[in-house]
């Protein structure tokens, strides 16, 4: 069976974090396909599991801590994020395998953009002249992935400055459109994502199409 590719364009972290969580229920459940979910947030800093409780973060972007692996992050507008929703109980128990697929996802995605990314030992995501283009971070919940990554396109870069994103300094922090030097959209980054996710993930090709209704949040009471 083909998994699910759903696009759900700009809305806040915390509308995706509960529509994870109910996609990771109906994953574990057998009631979903694999699942990747992609789009953008306004702007929010999050907090993952290893992030230093020294880490002090001050502005007036929402900071929200998450369960997912690795440190802080910056999410907003002109930032690709893809979620994927994948069970790996048929495939490989191995969540660092997952992460080196989906810096393999992002390694391919640039080089269709224009760019030779790279990984950097020791370091997770994926790095190009220097500068680190996508980040990464996952959680697991009975071998079903949620969160994953997020790679900078065409976002305002001056919001890493004010924190350490995944324990670096902000200056290291780069996107698709400067390093290209021309204007890069998330639609036109998002169509080479998907193509290389459908061919490296496990559960792809995912299908463009709508949530199942068991998906959606319940009306208001």
């Amino acid at each position: 069976m083909p998994g699910l590719h759903h696009d759900w364009g700009l809305a806040p972290y915390a509308d995706l974090h509960a529509l994870q969580q109910r996609l990771v229920d109906l994953r574990v459940e057998g009631l979903l396909p694999d699942t990747l979910l992609t789009g953008e947030h306004p702007a929010v800093i999050t907090l993952g599991r290893k992030t230093p409780r020294e880490e002090r973060i001050e502005g007036p972007i929402p900071v929200v801590a998450v369960e997912r692996g690795g440190e802080a992050t910056y999410h907003g507008p002109g930032q690709l994020v893809a979620y994927p929703i994948i069970s790996l109980v048929h495939v490989h128990r191995d969540l660092h395998a997952f992460q080196r697929d989906l810096e393999e996802v992002g390694l391919r995605t640039l080089a269709s953009l224009g760019l030779a990314g790279q990984r950097i030992e020791g370091l997770t995501g994926v790095w190009c002249q220097g500068k680190k283009l996508m980040s990464l971070g996952i959680a697991v919940r009975r071998w079903v992935t949620w969160h994953g990554l997020a790679l900078n396109v065409c976002n305002d870069l001056a919001p890493f400055r004010a924190f350490h994103p995944c324990g670096l300094d902000g200056e290291v922090m780069g996107s698709v459109s400067s390093l290209l030097g021309r204007p890069v959209s998330v639609a036109e980054a998002r169509t080479h994502l998907l193509e290389h996710a459908n061919a490296v993930l496990p559960g792809g090709p995912f299908v463009t199409g709508p949530l199942p209704a068991a998906a959606l949040p319940p009306p208001p009471s």
